[in-house]
């Protein structure tokens, strides 16, 4: 039998997650998985923004010392939150089946609610900026406002009039077995979701075969081509989870559709590409359409973000 330490955040999403994957590994296959709590600097410094936070991967440092100290074997993460290079050493082994990537809006109001039909002025709150610009380009009737803290903890704030509504990832509610909560489905002809959102990356230390051949069981061919070109339109940017930059990716048989988008924080303006290629070359596809968004103007958006970025309304 084999024994694997796999490190976690230690949030009831993430560690849903990580019991998950520690399912499947000693189902699959004639293993022991220990999950080790680690605590990262997102989740230390929960009075600040994520844009706030200098440096990339808020989530995931810590995680990754742990991986190339030896101290775990894996880590399970959001893959919106993996950066899309890693440190030296490390690497994506996994893409386990993706779940819903859309966003959603959160009410406690009773009866059908959507963002369009909330009154002017309701405050909505979300920690990222991509969510906040996109709402506030595409529903300037609608208060963006911060807010952090576990999915719980948010939707604890908005049952108690902190807030009108919350836009989560559907996915975390559905690993949470929250999806009662959902007033509206964000659809993607509109509203493109985070870039390898809804998908959980494995990573582990280069040369780790063995413990990459314990993970071969729970690939997801079609989920790792679709998040491999949204993260590569991402890369192709420059960009990270805590720039205004969405994408969507469907597979179509061996093709796939991917949409991105870029906008200014405050969603004055906004750049859109919608292109199609082969699965078989996903982050081809990915990198074609972040050169096309460049053409059209996103460079001047992303210049202006590298210089400073403020949350609508603030």
């Amino acid at each position: 039998m084999s024994h694997l330490r796999m490190g976690s955040r230690g949030s009831p999403l993430a560690l849903t997650q990580s019991q998950t994957i520690k399912r499947l590994l000693e189902t699959n296959g004639n293993n022991s998985v220990e999950i080790n709590v680690i605590k990262t600097v997102g989740d230390q410094k929960l009075n600040s923004l994520f844009h706030e936070i200098p440096g990339k991967g808020v989530f995931t440092r810590e995680l990754d010392q742990a991986i190339l100290n030896n101290s775990v074997d894996l880590a399970v993460h959001s893959l919106k939150d993996l950066p899309t290079e890693l440190p030296k050493g490390l690497r994506l082994s996994a893409t386990p089946k993706r779940v819903d990537p859309r966003d959603v809006l959160v009410c406690n109001k009773s009866g059908e609610t959507s963002l369009a039909s909330l009154p002017s002025g309701s405050r909505i709150g979300t920690s990222s900026i991509r969510r906040a610009a996109t709402l506030a380009a595409l529903y300037p009737h609608l208060n963006p406002s911060p807010i952090r803290g576990n999915v719980d903890s948010r939707i604890r704030r908005l049952d108690q009039g902190e807030y009108d509504g919350l836009i989560l990832a559907g996915a975390g509610l559905i690993r949470l077995g929250l999806t009662d909560r959902v007033s509206e489905w964000l659809e993607w002809d509109s509203w493109l979701n985070s870039p390898g959102q809804g998908a959980l990356g494995i990573v582990i230390r280069t040369g780790d075969d063995e413990t990459d051949n314990f993970l071969k069981v729970m690939h997801c061919e079609n989920s790792h081509s679709a998040v491999t070109a949204e993260r590569a339109f991402l890369g192709g940017l420059g960009g990270g989870c805590e720039v205004p930059i969405a994408a969507s990716c469907v597979n179509h048989g061996r093709q796939l559709r991917l949409k991105g988008l870029v906008v200014s924080a405050d969603g004055s303006r906004m750049v859109r590409g919608d292109m199609t290629g082969s699965s078989a070359d996903a982050a081809t596809l990915g990198e074609e359409l972040a050169r096309e968004l460049l053409k059209k103007g996103a460079d001047l958006l992303l210049e202006e973000l590298s210089r400073n970025i403020v949350f609508p309304g603030m």
